[in-house]
């Protein structure tokens, strides 16, 4: 198995949890300043503070939900390219940079969050992901043939 190809995994999983904590640290003093009633949040969801805080506040938890997202892709891939033994430089330098992007994004999204660059930057991590997806897609059929 290709371990070096889990380091990146990993690393974005932290990010990840990086990214929780940047979310409840905004919210949580957000709202105890709004004095909103338990009664008031009954039965709410995340997605409703949308409308109670200002958007700068909501930014990092909507980075959070994307990090939930077209990252579990990644996830699968590399886990998938590491077990099929293809952790090859070219793999792992792919696996970087699409966790690098993926941080430069969230950070864009929760500070910034112009569309025009997130945006970008989405496209191209998902061109580096697509990349993965077929080099671990050739590296199947060649072991099942």
């Amino acid at each position: 198995m290709s371990v070096n190809l889990l380091v990146p995994v990993f690393a974005l999983v932290l990010w990840s949890i990086v990214m929780l904590i940047w979310m409840v640290a905004l919210r949580l003093p957000a709202l105890s300043n709004l004095k909103i009633s338990p009664e008031q949040t009954r039965g709410g969801r995340g997605q409703d503070l949308d409308r109670m805080l200002p958007r700068e506040i909501n930014w990092p938890a909507h980075n959070y939900a994307h990090l939930m997202e077209q990252p579990t892709i990644f996830y699968a891939t590399a886990i998938g390219l590491a077990l099929l033994g293809q952790g090859t430089t070219a793999n792992i330098a792919l696996a970087w940079a699409y966790v690098g992007i993926r941080i430069v994004h969230s950070v864009w999204q929760a500070k910034v969050n112009t569309i025009p660059v997130r945006a970008s930057l989405f496209f191209l991590s998902s061109i580096l992901l697509a990349m993965l997806a077929v080099n671990g897609m050739l590296a199947a059929l060649r072991l099942s043939a």
